[in-house]
């Protein structure tokens, strides 16, 4: 059956960095540290692992503003051929969606740079002054994204053999809901590396969007621009 949709994580996949979080710790000094391996272990929930984050970068600066956490993303760049790959795939026909466990800040600004069909990620909470309170938005569990995947594909009515999702770690292989396609892109992490194998599933180790089409259209040789 065709594909209709490709569901896109985003960090490592669609913007060339490891993690919207950590570049916010990056910039205070900040490590989320042991707690990271924790949460992957899934030993926390998601919102204590913000909460946490949040509570290291507060420790550092007691106030700080939603411009300055914007300000953080500066000289955040795409990935090779992200912008050629959405393109292609619009051209298709195909629904092409983010769906992030990242921050909005930064999710937010790339989905409207490469105009996706539509997008999900985690916040923020703020003060009517706009600083930064205790406690994040949690929109994406990063244990459970099958649950956006699924609610995408129940609102546009697709079936889910006509879905394909994309991410970089080990937690994303929880897009795949029953049915659907998953191929893993640019897994640096042991975790993932093993865990894209014992699934079974496609990596694509090359850090080049384009080098996903084969995965997606087969059969489609993937389009040439004008003087290229």
């Amino acid at each position: 059956m065709a594909i209709k949709a490709v569901c896109f994580d985003c960090d490592g996949v669609l913007i060339d960095t490891v993690s919207s979080w950590r570049i916010i710790h990056d910039f205070f000094g900040t490590d989320s540290g042991e707690m990271l391996d924790r949460f992957i272990r899934g030993e926390l929930t998601d919102k204590e692992f913000m909460a946490d984050d949040i509570g290291k970068w507060k420790s550092v600066q007691s106030t700080i503003h939603r411009d300055e956490l914007m300000r953080c993303y500066q000289g955040v760049t795409l990935m090779d051929g992200a912008r050629d790959l959405v393109e292609a795939l619009k051209e298709q026909g195909v629904y092409v969606a983010i769906v992030s466990a990242g921050v909005d800040l930064l999710i937010g600004s790339i989905a409207k740079l490469l105009k996706v069909d539509d997008w999900v990620s985690n916040g923020f909470q703020y003060d009517e002054d706009g600083f930064l309170l205790d406690d994040g938005v949690v929109r994406v569990p990063a244990h459970g994204k099958g649950e956006m995947v699924s609610k995408l594909a129940r609102i546009n009515q697709f079936s889910p053999s006509e879905i394909v999702s994309i991410g970089d770690n080990v937690t994303d292989l929880s897009m795949q809901i029953p049915g659907s396609h998953f191929i893993g892109f640019n897994g640096l992490k042991e975790s993932a590396i093993t865990g894209f194998e014992d699934a079974g599933v496609p990596h694509v180790r090359e850090k080049d969007c384009r080098s996903l089409w084969p995965h997606i259209f087969p059969d489609i040789p993937f389009p040439i621009k004008d003087g290229e």
